[in-house]
């Protein structure tokens, strides 16, 4: 770039925007990178400040902000989303479908940290819909050295540190555990907010149900019952805690199911289990905080389940930081900390 005076700069290329803004009313630009300036535009440069302004000069080994927000955009964006057009250095990417984001966060603070370029996304492991702005990128000087972007390349490699999972139809089975229902002593509770959950997911529905005593045998019956008949996955609810009479995990491990987690550190849901069959299908202990918690490992989890995202013991650990809810009388999950640990 060249600085020159703004009064003689008629007839040379501006190399960035021109942004006016007027509190309340504007903020936008006034001219675009690539205008050539012509004699009435100098009063309109001069009263948005610009007593000197930089012209385009070209040099090989630099990038205008906008060729360089486009090599980021290309770092991040993968399948189901689309940019923006690039504006004053920014490029923005929006969903083409509901869907579970997950964001490589190593390798995003890997670029981050590499100074004179953002990007700046959603938390991962949460649930967009379509149109949803999911990242946003810049760099931060109006020109930067090729050099610094191709080490931007070679941190990030060959994945795109952004995916977005379309959210898929499922056939869920439903087996509802404890005497206590089975014999009527009091009302079943819990089966209604597990489809509610699941119609947060579009698609998804209880295609199976059954309500059983404590008896692990026929829990283990019901479980491979339900995905003999096509269910995509089983959720069992109650029997779930350390007691005597809780008999559910041991039911879901005679399944044959492999047990990623019984226990997870996340209150509420500390007692939930998550395990696959062979082929795949995830079978779950819900424990009781499900029933009566706004929101809860349940919540945190589902999303994987129904994209067909393996749950594993590191990622399992990992959300102890942020695992905590705050029971906050007015619940704006997901727009709070709760499943946000960085």
């Amino acid at each position: 770039m060249k600085l020159m005076k703004t009064e003689e700069a008629v007839g040379h290329v501006l190399c960035h925007d021109i942004t006016q803004i007027i509190r309340g009313v504007t903020k936008a630009p006034v001219f675009r990178k690539g205008h050539i300036i012509q004699p009435e535009d100098v009063p309109v440069l001069l009263s948005v400040g610009k007593d000197h302004i930089y012209i385009w000069e070209n040099n090989e080994n630099m990038l205008h902000e906008d060729e360089a927000a486009e090599i980021l955009r290309d770092l991040c964006m993968s399948e189901h989303m689309h940019a923006t057009e690039p504006k004053e250095g920014k490029i923005e990417l929006i969903a083409d479908s509901d869907g579970l984001l997950l964001i490589d966060v190593e390798r995003l603070r890997a670029v981050n940290a590499l100074g004179d370029m953002m990007i700046a996304t959603r938390a991962s492991g949460f649930v967009v819909k379509k149109g949803d702005k999911l990242c946003g990128t810049r760099v931060i000087p109006l020109i930067i050295e090729k050099e610094r972007m191709e080490r931007a390349k070679e941190v990030v490699g060959d994945k795109p540190l952004l995916r977005l999972l379309p959210l898929k139809s499922k056939k869920v089975g439903v087996v509802t555990t404890g005497n206590e229902v089975f014999y009527g002593r009091i009302e079943d509770t819990f089966t209604p907010v597990i489809v509610q959950k699941l119609h947060e997911f579009g698609g998804c529905e209880m295609t199976e149900h059954v309500v059983l005593n404590d008896d692990h045998e026929k829990i283990t019956a019901a479980v491979l019952d339900m995905l003999s008949k096509g269910c995509d996955m089983v959720l069992c609810s109650g029997g779930m805690s350390v007691d005597p009479d809780d008999r559910t995990p041991l039911a879901i491990k005679n399944t044959g199911a492999n047990i990623v987690s019984y226990g997870s550190p996340v209150l509420p849901g500390a007692m939930f289990l998550v395990s696959y069959m062979p082929d795949g299908r995830p079978v779950c202990g819900l424990p009781g905080c499900v029933m009566y918690a706004k929101r809860t490992i349940f919540d945190l989890l589902l999303p994987y389940l129904v994209t067909d995202t393996p749950i594993t013991k590191e990622q399992l650990a990992g959300l102890g930081h942020g695992g905590l809810c705050l029971n906050c009388k007015v619940c704006h999950f997901p727009n709070c900390g709760f499943g946000k640990g960085v």
